[in-house]
């Protein structure tokens, strides 16, 4: 094999996360012991990744060779297509692959009853403590009227458009997507059912992410159009149901788990926001006690099943402040008590075992 061909191995594009030579992008022109001529063809022109592969490139290059040519190209259509076909497997355009059988990618929706619960943060959150714990993660962000996820993981840029297919940002190792990429200046989202479902669709079917461990989507508070067309296109989700200690509060979190089950998933948790203030003095309950176990045991009634009650957090600046600083509170402090408890819950989530129940395991009786 040609050594810079092996060489170049070691530069991994960071959108695909796959070395730029298994995906067609070297390409050798001539080759000595000393030297080298190399293409390197990004996606597309603009690529936003370009100046951090070339720089890479340019290092191996120079670590491996006394002297080489480096050109910076961008694959023809013929090329992209059949780097397309690669990324999907061959599977057709418009394609959900964490609906298909044989995909083991654990989806877990994040829901509750109303907004100002701290959903969207602990969302971010565990995603990228999930990420932290070796996983490879993805994140949706399903709120669409209300999308925040972008700001809280500090992604400036785009998906990058490679034709039909989409690549997310990645913030944190974890890969995202969001309406507020293709909205601007703050500016509202006015939709009615059927155009919420074919954006949630999008994100499923037009959208590059790979194989991943964990796909968490981050939905809005209630139980409307986007809760219902989630159900429907991601059937094998479960879920996790996050509340708040008060008492009307609980109540309409039941509905986000109830929602869930009608629509056949299975319920990881219940996760306790705003529990507590701490003090000198001693915790100051001020939204009140007990609406999160009471929200656990309701939903294990319904459910026929134990809910477990995963935890229950204190209010914190801290963790409000890393959310609004694009750095979310598990990388910017780790030690921070708060941030201990989401790993535990991240930990937790993946110590659940994935329901294997109507999978293909690829074998055959002999």
């Amino acid at each position: 094999m040609s050594r810079a061909v092996t060489a170049l191995k070691r530069v991994i594009d960071p959108e695909l996360r796959a070395p730029i030579t298994e995906l067609g992008m070297v390409e050798v022109v001539s080759e000595s012991d000393n030297s080298a001529d190399v293409i390197v063809k990004l996606t597309i022109a603009g690529c936003p990744a370009a100046k951090k592969i070339e720089r890479e490139v340019r290092e191996v290059l120079s670590a491996t060779f006394e002297q080489f040519d480096l050109t910076m190209s961008v694959m023809t259509q013929t090329e992209r297509d059949e780097l397309k076909a690669k990324l999907r497997g061959n599977a057709p355009v418009k394609f959900n692959p964490f609906a298909q059988d044989d995909n083991f990618t654990k989806v877990i929706f994040v829901g509750s009853g109303k907004g100002g619960v701290g959903k969207s943060t602990l969302t971010a959150n565990i995603a990228v403590a999930l990420s932290e714990l070796g996983h490879k993660v993805g994140l949706i962000d399903a709120d669409i009227f209300g999308y925040s996820i972008p700001g809280q993981l500090g992604i400036s840029e785009n998906p990058t458009q490679l034709d039909d297919l989409m690549l997310p940002p990645i913030a944190f190792g974890v890969k995202v997507m969001s309406i507020g990429f293709f909205v601007t200046d703050n500016q509202p989202v006015g939709w009615r059912g059927p155009m919420l479902h074919r954006a949630i669709e999008q994100f499923l079917t037009n959208v590059y992410w790979g194989d991943l461990d964990y796909l968490l989507v981050d939905l809005p508070p209630g139980t409307g159009d986007v809760a219902i067309s989630l159900g429907q296109l991601l059937n094998k989700a479960r879920s996790v149901v996050i509340t708040t200690p008060q008492s009307a509060a609980a109540t309409v979190a039941e509905r986000s788990g109830a929602i869930g089950l009608q629509t056949g998933q299975e319920i990881l948790g219940v996760i306790e926001n705003l529990s507590y203030l701490p003090s000198d003095a001693g915790n100051q309950y001020i939204f009140g006690q007990g609406g999160g176990q009471a929200v656990a045991d309701r939903l294990s009634t319904l459910s026929g099943q134990p809910v477990e009650l995963l935890a229950q957090l204190p209010i914190s600046s801290a963790l409000r402040e890393a959310s609004d600083s694009g750095v979310p509170l598990v990388i910017s402090a780790p030690e921070n008590e708060i941030s201990k408890q989401i790993f535990d819950i991240a930990g937790a989530l993946a110590a659940k075992p994935i329901g294997l129940r109507g999978k293909s395991l690829g074998l055959k009786p002999r």
